[in-house]
């Protein structure tokens, strides 16, 4: 049964960069992306020092990986939907750190649009939030976390542009 469940819309931020490539090659190259060279932590919120225990290439539903993060922190994360050329979307789930208080788990989504020569780059993070944590979340955790999501953004579509963002983590 997936997480998240319609209506029912948890707390959420959406960012988004504008990319060079094309949206299926932009998809292609950020999918996959080395996590640790991407969210390399900021403020109260971990890097990711590796990722455990990934199946498949991370371009199908159903495809799971661990991220160990710097606060000695783990989270599994599953491939939801993935819809070639367009983007894709997974929850995390099982935290091991102070975010295991706070939220039952996120819903991330990465869409790829064309713009130009190049593509729109948007990345949505859902929360679901523990009882009761719902004003903490929307009051504190989401505006603090989209100043993170936007260096990871620019730092995900730089990596891509370059080249060499296609390695697993």
């Amino acid at each position: 049964m997936p997480l998240f469940v319609r209506p029912a819309v948890g707390p959420s931020s959406t960012v988004s960069a504008r990319s060079a490539l094309p949206p299926a090659r932009a998809l292609e190259v950020i999918a996959p992306i080395s996590l640790p060279a991407t969210w390399t932590g900021w403020g109260p919120f971990p890097a990711v020092l590796s990722v455990e225990a990934q199946t498949g290439g991370w371009d199908a539903v159903g495809q799971t990986r661990r991220p160990q993060l710097a606060d000695d922190g783990e989270v599994t994360e599953t491939i939801i939907e993935y819809t070639a050329g367009v983007g894709f979307a997974y929850e995390l789930t099982g935290f091991t750190d102070v975010f295991d208080r706070i939220v039952v788990g996120v819903r991330g989504e990465w869409t790829f649009t064309p713009d130009g020569d190049g593509s729109m780059v948007r990345w949505t993070w859902e929360f679901k939030p523990r009882f009761g944590r719902r004003p903490i979340v929307a009051g504190v955790i989401v505006p603090l976390y989209r100043h993170y999501m936007r260096q990871i953004i620019r730092a995900t579509v730089h990596l891509a542009e370059r080249g060499s963002g296609s390695s697993p983590a």
